[in-house]
């Protein structure tokens, strides 16, 4: 999974541009989530979901045709990407806002900081144009970055690491944490790198002990989740 942030300043495009990247990546055949930043509440008043927050509920879920979550909580940007990657992983999460945030941008203004791909004129890109956006994207990419610093991948941090990424110095598969990403460890919503051999390790041990439960084939599941709660839970 990898992201993408569009910034830029108040009707210069944004949501336009992120309209046009998604069109154009699942045109490629990708799945794309996407993640909009606003300073405003979501729910609508009147509706019967905004009455359910109103009267205390703390999670509000719409279930229909479609569905979807209400919290009365802010969330840190990796934490949302993360839960994402939990209930449905998409190849690519395009990002609207959050623009102090270290994961790469395409800017919709003249702005630019280290983690900036490139600036578009949103009001005059062309379809070519939009194309060699996504190819930019597909290539100068990353995903979650567990900022641990491990060293594993030549350099002293991981920003420093994604910078490269950034310029098109070096792919996200420098990353040798992963390489193998069949088990991936958070504790608090924070990525923990594993090396394949722990990750090995951990993986085997825990289908050893699932096969003795009286459940289904896990053997034939493509995800499970374990989460254990290291303190009192109410």
């Amino acid at each position: 999974m990898k992201i993408v942030t569009i910034t830029g300043t108040k009707n210069t495009g944004k949501t336009t541009l992120v309209t046009l990247i998604v069109s154009e990546l699942v045109k490629r055949g990708y799945k794309v989530g996407t993640i909009k930043h606003t300073h405003h509440d979501f729910d609508l008043e009147g509706k019967d979901t905004f009455k359910h927050q109103k009267a205390g509920a703390e999670l509000v879920v719409g279930s229909g045709e479609s569905t979807f979550f209400l919290m009365n909580e802010k969330f840190e940007l990796d934490k949302i990407i993360k839960k994402i990657k939990c209930i449905n992983e998409p190849d690519f999460i395009v990002i609207e806002g959050f623009k102090f945030e270290n994961y790469p941008k395409i800017s919709t203004t003249e702005a630019n900081d280290d983690y900036t791909i490139t600036n578009v004129d949103v009001f005059k890109i062309s379809p070519e144009e939009v194309a060699q956006l996504a190819d930019l994207i597909e290539k100068r990419t990353y995903g979650l970055i567990s900022n641990n610093d491990c060293g594993y991948c030549g350099y002293e941090t991981c920003q420093e690491m994604a910078q490269h990424i950034i310029k098109g110095k070096i792919s996200e598969e420098k990353c040798k944490m992963k390489k193998i990403n069949e088990v991936e460890l958070f504790i608090d919503d924070k990525m923990i790198p594993l090396n394949p051999f722990v990750q090995d390790i951990l993986k085997k041990s825990i289908m050893s002990m699932i096969s003795t439960l009286k459940t289904d084939n896990t053997e034939k599941q493509e995800k499970l989740e374990l989460l254990i709660r290291n303190g009192k839970s109410n």
